[in-house]
């Protein structure tokens, strides 16, 4: 396992979405949802998942004691360690690294924390003695208020998981949890020209590589489930007075489309900063210079869903989204099979 410093943040989020295509497949924002826990006495385990950086209010208590934003165990642990396990977002994930951040926990995080895996698509309700459980991260020491990123060296192993288990030693806090994996939606899915599939959707394998900026939200917001609940789940660039900007996207299908019906951008929730026009271009790999149009220069509105017809037999992997000259968006969706 490899382990990247704070400094080294830039390289470890590229080599996750460009090197190895991977999501983070636990998020709340795509459906995670921890199914239990040895303990959460002091802090829930729910909040290890959400997608917001942890924070701080030294002057907060609860009837437990003081209040952190994270998940956070009794002292005093008879047992080995404190354990939770989650349910992925998406179907099933090969695992290729994390992150575990300890902030705001000083002097009561965790000592050490290790990750485990298993495969059960149909489990509603896993047990933490289950002997179906894999080791994916070994055991490792956690600094106190520090961001862990991790990246297993065997890389993409070829086998899927669909829930799991993070263990603390024996005890104490936790402020985040990310698990980053290359997600396979389920097999049983066969869209049809009369029932397409979201190809961008991250629950369907695809993931934003590469963006020209993300000052203000994320452009992995862009391919998750629903509309959002306001502007910060959205993705969002700066704002620039220089003649000909443009801001853009580029994302890698979760399947190659032989038949793409239609392309959504929607600006739910982005009433004054919407882009004034987007286009939209497909290619066979990310460092195709044939990128065909799809979606000429078209201009978009505030807050609602633009629906543009493909409608025909097209072979792309990629999709390139412009906003003209930036704004934010809230989702795109890619329509196809």
């Amino acid at each position: 396992m490899k382990f990247y410093s704070l400094d080294e943040e830039k390289i470890f989020n590229s080599k996750i979405a460009s090197e190895y295509h991977s999501v983070d497949v636990i998020g709340a924002k795509l459906g995670g949802k921890v199914l239990s826990f040895s303990d959460e006495w002091f802090a829930a385990a729910e909040n290890l998942i959400l997608p917001k950086a942890p924070v701080r209010d030294a002057t907060k208590y609860t009837p437990a004691g003081a209040w952190y934003d994270g998940w956070e165990t009794r002292r005093h642990n008879e047992n080995p360690y404190d354990w939770v396990i989650l349910r992925m977002g998406v179907f099933s994930a090969q695992i290729v690294g994390g992150e575990i951040d300890t902030a705001f926990f000083n002097g009561n995080q965790a000592e050490f924390a290790s990750v485990e895996g298993l495969y059960d698509e149909a489990a509603t309700d896993i047990s933490e003695t289950d002997e179906r459980w894999d080791q994916i991260i070994p055991k490792f020491e956690c600094e106190p208020s520090k961001r862990h990123f991790f990246l297993r060296t065997d890389g993409l192993t070829e086998k899927k998981y669909t829930h799991i288990k993070l263990k603390m030693f024996p005890d104490g806090g936790i402020a985040r949890f990310r698990l980053y994996g290359k997600v396979f939606p389920p097999n049983v899915v066969s869209a049809t020209k009369q029932h397409p599939l979201d190809l961008a959707s991250a629950c369907n394998g695809g993931v934003a590589l590469a963006v020209s900026d993300q000052h203000f939200g994320s452009a992995d917001n862009l391919l998750v489930p629903g509309r959002g609940h306001d502007m910060s789940d959205g993705w969002e660039t700066t704002r620039s007075r220089k003649p000909g900007h443009v801001d853009w996207v580029i994302i890698q299908l979760g399947r190659e489309t032989s038949f793409l019906d239609k392309v959504i951008i929607d600006t739910a929730h982005f009433k004054g900063n919407f882009p004034q026009y987007i286009m939209v271009h497909g290619a066979q790999g990310p460092q195709d210079d044939n990128w065909i149009e799809l979606v000429p220069k078209s201009k978009t509105g505030p807050d609602k869903e633009h629906e543009y017809v493909i409608g025909k037999e097209q072979k792309i992997t990629h999709v390139k989204v412009t906003i003209i000259p930036d704004g934010g968006l809230k989702r795109i969706r890619v329509w196809g099979y």
